[in-house]
């Protein structure tokens, strides 16, 4: 973090606070923002926090997320937020892209900035920035900038829980991007009440029963495997979305389940929504997925984990990414 003792002056006193992060939040980015929330609203300050569009009902079940202010369900309430905001803390995401509209109000406004992110190349629209590619997850971080600041003392049950949540759906349990650190970060955070097997099962056991139906049918009808580069991918049409009625965050968690498959290195899940078509990309050991999706597919990421988004028909986007696969992976030995 640049000039930690500046931050720690900037929050001496009361201010009007906005914490702002990625569209289509995932649990990282509520995680850190509802943290952040309540540390700070525990030093005094008034907080409200900004998400672009509506979050997956999994995580209704953390404390003040019900209180966010959603720009795309109430654009005014947003914008006043955003224009009252003394400092404005941007979490989750390394570029004002990440945000769509709210991109312009913030690179315009005359809060302090501060950017709190684990992903690559952030842009420098910040007045202070805390990047570290190598952490976990932004909740992570969260935890480093509490503890920079000399507040961990601060840390409760509520933030700590919060901040589990990141780093849960970051490593996927503990399964990747992990390190000694992050282990130690959840060790303070289970020290201070966070219960990882209630919020496992809250957050992994409470699939709808159209949403394990619609896994059953990405599977077994649109699972494609390419065993010369040991790669997975799931394509799913707009038939699909009519067929089975897919709402926001009914297809969360598909893309991890093509890596259970021995062998497999590459996931590729694409989906073709009415105007655009997403992806989402996984990987294993030195596969880099964030080029794949920064070098074609207008998009980016963290090396093993990477989305993109391309306006073209869905048959083409699948046909692109086997052309460039073998750019990426070698091809395996039967």
């Amino acid at each position: 973090m640049d000039d930690i003792s500046d931050i720690i002056k900037l929050l001496a006193t009361p201010k009007d606070i906005a914490i702002i992060t990625h569209r289509n939040p995932d649990g990282d980015a509520l995680g850190s923002s509802l943290g952040l929330q309540i540390f700070l609203e525990k030093l005094g300050h008034a907080v409200k926090v900004v998400l672009p569009s509506e979050f997956p009902n999994t995580f209704l079940f953390m404390p003040k997320v019900s209180e966010a202010v959603i720009y795309d369900l109430t654009q005014d309430r947003a914008l006043e937020t955003l224009r009252n905001a003394e400092i404005i803390f941007c979490l989750d995401f390394n570029g004002l892209d990440r945000i769509d509209k709210m991109g312009i109000e913030i690179s315009e406004s005359k809060a302090k900035k501060i950017l709190i992110d684990h992903h690559l190349d952030p842009e420098p629209f910040a007045d202070y920035t805390l990047s570290e590619t190598t952490a976990s997850s932004t909740c992570e971080l969260i935890h480093v900038f509490m503890d920079e600041l000399g507040m961990l003392d601060k840390m409760d049950r509520d933030i700590a829980e919060c901040l589990m949540v990141g780093l849960i759906t970051d490593t996927g349990s503990f399964r990747y991007a992990t390190s000694p650190r992050c282990y130690a970060v959840a060790s303070s955070l289970k020290a201070a009440g966070a219960d990882d097997y209630t919020l496992n099962d809250l957050i992994h056991n409470t699939l709808t029963e159209k949403q394990l139906r619609l896994l059953g049918h990405c599977l077994n009808n649109r699972l494609e495997v390419i065993p010369e580069y040991a790669t997975g991918i799931i394509a799913l049409t707009k038939e699909d979305y009519h067929t089975f009625k897919i709402g926001r965050g009914d297809t969360e968690g598909v893309v991890n389940y093509i890596l259970m498959l021995k062998g497999i290195k590459a996931a590729a899940f694409m989906r073709e929504q009415p105007t655009i078509i997403k992806m989402s990309f996984r990987s294993k050991g030195d596969i880099s997925v964030a080029d794949i999706a920064r070098n074609h597919f207008n998009g980016g990421g963290h090396k093993n984990a990477a989305g993109g988004a391309a306006y073209a028909k869905l048959s083409d986007i699948v046909k692109r990414f086997k052309e460039v696969l073998p750019n990426y992976i070698e091809k395996q030995k039967l």
